[in-house]
Order: C-alpha cells, then sequence, then structure tokens
C-alpha cells in the first residue's frame, strides 16, 4: 500500500514540475532577462550596442574569414570569443544577424586559393603569416585573415579585428583584438546602417595643407561623414553646420574675423581638431643647403588657444625614439645613393591606451614636434593629455640651426633625460569666448552682436602640437603617399597616424557613445605555459578521473541514502 502511495506521490511531482517547466518558458518569451556573471562583466553588451541592433530593420550578413583547425591556440580563442559576441549580437538583434565562419585555406586548389587571398587583400582585409610549430617540433607556414566582411542592405564593409601594435606581445595583442571586438563590429554596422550622415571641414584660406596633402585621411573619414573644404571669410554661421571643423597645419596669420567665426561657432557647441606647429622648418632648405633655420610661429592664435587653456611651445622636442629620413649621400666609389638615418627631430610617439582615442594605436610619426602647455583654471574644463614623447627627449629652444649632420651623427644619450613632453591634450567642457568685452563691430562690422555667446554649451576640442601627423606626402608625378609612410623611398607604414586622427574625429563628432567601447577591459588569465608542459599528464589525469569518481560517488551515496529511507519502511 505505501508502495502505491510513494509511486503516486512520485508522478503527481514529476507532472507539477513539467506544469511548471511549461509555465515558466510561457512566461519566459515575454520576458528578456540575460545574466552575466563574470567580474568585468564580459558578455554585457553596452546600451549603445543594444539599441542599435535592437533598431536595426534588415538582415545583417557577415563573413568572419578565421576558421580552421590547423590555426594557433590564440587565433581559436578569438574565434571563440567572436562567435560568442555575435551570437549575444542576434539575440538583441532579434535573429537578424547572421554570420558564418569561413577557412581561406581550405581549398586544395592552389590556384582558387590564391585568388581568394588576392580577393580579400584587395577589399582591405590584412593577412599574417604565421609559422606554427606542432608537438613535435616541426613548423610549418599558415596564412590567417583575421577580419570580416559585413553587408546591410547590399553595402559593405571590412573589418579587421587584429591588434597587431609592434610594441606589444602577441599574447596581448591577440587579448586586445578580443577587447575591441564589439567596437569594431558595431562601428562597421552603425556606419551601414545610419540614415543621416554629418558633415565635417578642413578650413582653408590661411596657407592650410593642400586638398592632395590630406587626401588619404580624407578618403578614411568619407566613410563616416561628408567631407567638405572651404574659406570662412568673416562669415557669421559659416560653420554651424559641421559637426566638426579641421584646422591642419596653416601658414599664415588668421585675421580677427575669422578667428571670431571659429571662436562663436565653438561657443556654440562645435567642434574643433587644432593641428598646429610650433615651429616652421623649411625641408626644402634643408634637402638644397643641407641646412635650414628652426624659427617659431604663432599665426595669430595664441591668445585664442590660451583662452581656451592650451599653449604650444615655442621649441622643438628631439627623442631618441624616432622615425627615420632618407637623405642623398656618397658611397664609398662616390656615387650618389639614399640613404636611411635615424632622425631625433622626428618622435616616434607611442600611446599610454588612457584614452578611447589613443587606445591599441600603434606607432604615430611625428616632425618637428614641439611641446605644450595646459594652461588657466577655469574648473570647468577637463584637460587629458593624449600624446606624449618618450622619455628618452630633450627640449631645445628656438631659433635654432638645423644641419644635415645634426640628423647624421649619433646623438648623444646623456643629453635625452627631458621628462616625457605633452604634444596632444583633449580640452572637454564650458569654455569662455576670447571675443568677451571686446568691441565686436571693430572686428567684423557685419557681425550680428545680439547672438554673441560669451560662454558656450557643452563641447571639446583637441589640440595637436605638429601638423604633419595628418600629412601625406605626394611624389614627384603627383601620386598621393600612404598617411604614415616614413619616406618616399621606404615602404614602412606607421598605423597609428591615420588611427589617431580617425579616432580623433569621431571622438569629436561622437554624442551617442560609439568610442566609450574603445574603453572596454577584459581581464588577461593566462596560463603558465613551463607548468603546462612539466604537468600535462597529471592534470589530464586528474581532470579525467574526478568528474567519473563524483559520479559515481554521488551515485553510491544517492542508492545508499534511498535504501537506508525506504528500504525499512517497504519491508514493514
Amino acid at each position: 500500500m505505501q508502495r502505491k502511495n510513494i509511486k503516486r506521490q512520485n508522478i503527481t511531482q514529476l507532472l507539477l514540475m513539467l506544469v511548471i517547466i511549461v509555465l515558466v518558458t510561457y512566461i519566459s518569451g515575454f520576458w528578456f532577462l540575460r545574466l552575466d556573471l563574470t567580474s568585468e562583466k564580459r558578455y554585457t553588451l553596452s546600451k549603445f550596442t543594444r539599441n542599435l541592433l535592437s533598431n536595426i530593420n534588415d538582415k545583417v550578413y557577415i563573413k568572419i574569414y578565421l576558421d580552421g583547425d590547423d590555426m594557433p591556440v590564440g587565433f581559436k580563442r578569438l574565434r571563440k570569443a567572436t562567435e560568442e559576441l555575435l551570437d549575444e549580437f542576434n539575440v538583441y538583434a532579434r535573429n537578424k544577424i547572421e554570420f558564418e565562419f569561413i577557412n581561406p585555406s581550405e581549398n586544395a586548389d592552389e590556384k582558387l586559393r590564391n585568388g581568394l587571398y588576392t580577393e580579400l587583400h584587395q577589399k582591405g582585409i590584412m593577412p599574417i603569416d604565421l609559422k606554427v610549430r606542432d608537438k613535435k617540433g616541426k613548423t610549418s607556414q599558415n596564412v590567417l585573415f583575421p577580419g570580416a566582411i559585413v553587408t546591410y542592405k547590399g553595402y559593405e564593409l571590412t573589418v579587421n579585428f587584429l591588434k597587431n601594435n609592434q610594441i606589444n606581445s602577441a599574447e596581448n595583442n591577440l587579448h586586445n583584438s578580443i577587447q575591441s571586438l564589439e567596437y569594431e563590429f558595431v562601428n562597421a554596422i552603425n556606419k551601414l546602417s545610419i540614415d543621416k550622415v554629418r558633415k565635417i571641414a578642413f578650413i582653408e584660406g590661411h596657407g592650410e595643407l593642400h586638398e592632395l596633402e590630406t587626401l588619404d585621411i580624407t578618403k578614411t573619414l568619407s566613410e563616416y561623414y561628408l567631407v567638405q573644404r572651404g574659406r570662412i571669410g568673416g562669415k557669421q554661421n559659416v560653420l554651424d553646420s559641421f559637426a566638426a571643423i579641421i584646422i591642419a597645419k596653416p601658414q599664415r596669420d588668421f585675421d580677427e574675423a575669422d578667428k571670431l567665426v571659429i571662436d562663436q561657432y565653438f561657443m556654440n557647441g562645435g567642434k574643433i581638431l587644432w593641428l598646429i606647429d610650433g615651429a616652421e622648418v623649411n625641408m626644402d632648405s634643408l634637402a638644397l643647403t643641407r641646412s635650414t633655420i628652426a624659427m617659431g610661429k604663432t599665426y595669430n592664435l595664441e591668445d585664442q588657444l590660451f583662452k581656451y587653456g592650451a599653449r604650444i611651445n615655442s621649441n622643438l622636442v628631439l627623442d631618441m625614439q624616432c622615425s627615420g629620413i632618407v637623405l642623398k649621400t656618397e658611397n664609398q666609389e662616390g656615387q650618389e645613393t639614399n640613404k636611411r638615418f635615424p632622425c631625433i627631430f622626428f618622435p616616434l610617439i607611442v600611446t599610454q591606451n588612457n584614452h578611447s582615442i589613443t587606445k591599441y594605436l600603434d606607432f604615430l610619426k611625428t616632425e618637428f614636434v614641439s611641446s605644450m602647455d595646459t594652461v588657466g583654471d577655469n574648473p570647468d574644463i577637463k584637460k587629458t593629455v593624449l600624446l606624449r614623447t618618450s622619455k628618452y627627449c630633450k627640449v631645445e629652444a628656438i631659433p635654432m640651426r638645423i644641419d644635415i649632420e645634426d640628423i647624421v651623427k649619433l646623438p648623444d644619450e646623456k643629453q635625452f633625460v627631458n621628462s616625457p613632453q605633452a604634444v596632444s591634450v583633449l580640452y572637454e567642457g564650458k569654455f569662455e569666448s576670447v571675443f568677451k568685452n571686446r568691441p565686436l563691430h571693430k572686428i567684423s562690422p557685419y557681425f550680428d552682436s545680439k547672438k554673441f555667446k560669451s560662454e558656450s554649451k557643452q563641447t571639446k576640442m583637441i589640440v595637436v602640437a605638429d601638423g604633419d601627423i595628418i600629412r601625406n606626402d605626394v611624389s614627384e608625378k603627383g601620386r598621393v603617399l600612404p598617411l604614415g609612410l616614413e619616406s618616399k623611398y621606404e615602404e614602412l607604414i606607421y598605423a597609428g597616424n591615420k588611427e589617431f586622427i580617425l579616432n580623433a574625429v569621431n571622438y569629436l563628432c561622437d554624442d551617442d557613445g560609439l568610442m566609450g567601447l574603445r574603453l572596454r577591459e577584459l581581464k588577461l588569465r593566462l596560463l603558465d605555459k613551463s607548468k603546462i608542459e612539466n604537468d600535462r599528464e597529471m592534470w589530464q589525469i586528474i581532470n579525467t578521473l574526478i568528474p567519473a569518481l563524483l559520479i559515481v560517488a554521488i551515485g553510491i551515496l544517492l542508492n545508499y541514502r534511498r535504501k537506508k529511507i525506504y528500504g525499512t519502511k517497504i519491508e514493514s
């Protein structure tokens, strides 16, 4: 009798549990909940990402060219992180994200395989060659394409998600790549889905860089913005339609009317990227006469920048950590030849990853850069140093004479003992107009003083004490060379220049928080490789036997408990 009651009770409990499961499943269809129990919220998407994905109104197709059993472990980890992220994307996009992983090396036909390699490279996915060593010590060459093609409404964009910073280890580069996955994919989807394209402008009329000298960065910025160029001409409100303006390496003084227009654009919330030289150096003179004079230059902007909290010093920062310059020299046979020399006048900047603009950046190349100071005590302005030289630098006052011999000879390391010098600063907050309490009718007769603002809205600007950081070279035949190219005679490209300018403009124009994704931090938990090799067999045995023994032990305990509870009652 008791046996029947127990059986009936068990069946009732089973049916009740099934009913509860069905009800929970039904209710969960109306209630969306995801829990992330990791300490750094590894699987939690940002609010910007969730909003963007929830507003997608068409399918997003993503092809990731990172697959294959012969990939190194680090890249398998990158592949897994990519898959997990896109699975999470798909949840918030309501199944509108479709993705597949492709191994571009799996085709046995060498001609077809090389054809795909060429196609991917032409689309902008950067390949890497790896030497893979197996357990037996045998090495093999492996070509990987750690990137993706994102397609939306017939338009496609390339995503390169491998951060290959030369100063980091391979492990750290892979970790940084995983950290930035959300930003890279969201950035691509955002660009493809955006309806209204904002405008930015390069200012002309003061000897700024020619259109050809900024063509490379203009092409990159054009993926995000409608890029225009033009003169201010003292016209009030002429800049109002632009999300940001770029003042790139002016050579002539700004008149007060143009400064007033820029000031009021800034007071009304406009964003400015200043790329201003603190020293004027004639490279043509250096090439022809093998000597030149570095002179101080202000372009009639010093009072305006000072009012906003910035001062570009009249000096040159020389740095042992530098890029090179190619000079014509004579070889032992008396023939003229080109030779590369390290140039202490061209500091090579390594960023500190202290801001979303500078995070994960490669080296940046500068030329004849000056130091910067932050001035003023306005508590409403936040100042963040973005770029610094290395600690192996020295500061030289100008004017100063620069000879070819100064570049060719080896520098005395004992002289390069200055602390790192700031060369770029971000300013955010509320600013005071440089034209406050000044007679505006004398500056610009047509200016409507009723619209004058003496204090700005919340806004931001970036000042860089080097105009060449944005300049690309142009060959003698008029061919535009890549931004960051060390010289016309070298193939070395410093990718940090383009990344920095793009990030700077994106940050200035970012009102929604996209750039904040670059600050995402995931803890790097590395295994001790020596312990892995030495204790491999022990851990394999532990991981294999202990789970099995635990299951057997739990089974024995449950069976013993069941007999103890029910065995006596049944017998009675």
